[in-house]
């Protein structure tokens, strides 16, 4: 738990991120969770994971936009990444976070900008998943989600974090409003006050949460690398008779690779959140925090650095 918080602290610290992204090793061990900096890279990790028979999510990093200017810039992004998608005929949708939009400007900017996404990736027959971010932006997030939804876009989902003691009801009020949810453990320092703080008591929630959305959701993305929740979920559908058409694994780019392509020699259904562009580092601070075989990976690189 110190590990994760330690590193979570730094994924907001500004002198860590410059040291980190002027740092030779740390932008070669990035690349183990990141495609690439250039939406180019993005697209051909895409094609290689498609190639294995898995299906992609692909997201341009970035978050916390305080600019009109950038989160217009993004806007733009986004909608060239459909293009290329569609026009690629890749097997990929769309993750995006509404903070890189502007969310912390203006709740209407934000939903603006992902109206023209929406648009875009409507008439390429594209789907579009918003990442939950921190807990004070959870209820601006699922407001826009409603928006959207209350103007016809049915090409939107959205993710819940199991680790928030109000998931829940969230996840129950979604599914009765048709939502399409990923379910996560989250990766966002939250106080007691609102988040289950023991990895037990997450995995607990995950777990119930996780049974909930297969019994009941409109084809869940169950977004996890442990094991155990795995092996749980592939026994509580055969159970309940859920085929595994209903429901999808996802993973993150880089992490249990051996994993994800034994799911999908299974027969399940498999998506790889797929990260590129310049603005790595929280996103790499967070992935070292939620595993410490991920701290030893990098640890492992600095090593044969230096031998």
């Amino acid at each position: 738990m110190l590990l994760r918080r330690f590193f979570i602290a730094l994924s907001g610290n500004p002198r860590a991120q410059s040291f980190v992204l002027h740092n030779g090793l740390a932008r070669r061990a990035s690349r183990r969770f990141i495609a690439g900096e250039t939406l180019e890279e993005g697209i051909e990790a895409v094609r290689a994971i498609n190639r294995l028979g898995i299906h992609a999510s692909l997201n341009y990093l970035g978050e916390k936009t305080t600019s009109p200017a950038l989160a217009e810039s993004a806007t733009g992004m986004y909608i060239r990444i459909l293009e290329a998608i569609h026009t690629g005929g890749l097997d990929c949708n769309l993750s995006i976070k509404l903070s890189q939009l502007g969310l912390a400007i203006d709740e209407s900017l934000a939903a603006s900008h992902l109206r023209r996404i929406l648009e875009a990736a409507l008439r390429r027959n594209l789907f579009v998943r918003i990442d939950m971010e921190e807990s004070p932006l959870v209820d601006p997030t699922l407001r826009i989600w409603r928006r959207m939804r209350a103007e016809g876009f049915t090409n939107v989902g959205v993710v819940i974090q199991a680790y928030l003691y109000r998931s829940a009801s969230d996840v129950e009020a979604l599914v009765r409003e048709g939502a399409r949810i990923r379910l996560v453990k989250g990766a966002y320092l939250e106080p007691p006050s609102l988040a289950f703080l023991r990895k037990k008591d997450v995995d607990e929630n995950y777990r119930r949460l996780m049974e909930f959305l297969l019994r009941s959701g409109d084809y869940p993305a169950i977004a996890t690398h442990d094991e155990k929740l795995i092996t749980h979920a592939k026994a509580f559908a055969a159970r309940e008779g859920i085929p595994p058409s209903q429901f999808e694994f996802q993973m993150i780019y880089g992490v249990r690779r051996d994993l994800q392509r034994s799911l999908a020699q299974e027969g399940y259904n498999v998506r790889i959140y797929i990260p590129f562009g310049e603005q790595w580092y929280p996103y790499f601070m967070r992935r070292l925090a939620e595993r410490p075989a991920n701290v030893l990976f990098l640890l492992r690189s600095v090593l044969a650095e230096r031998a």
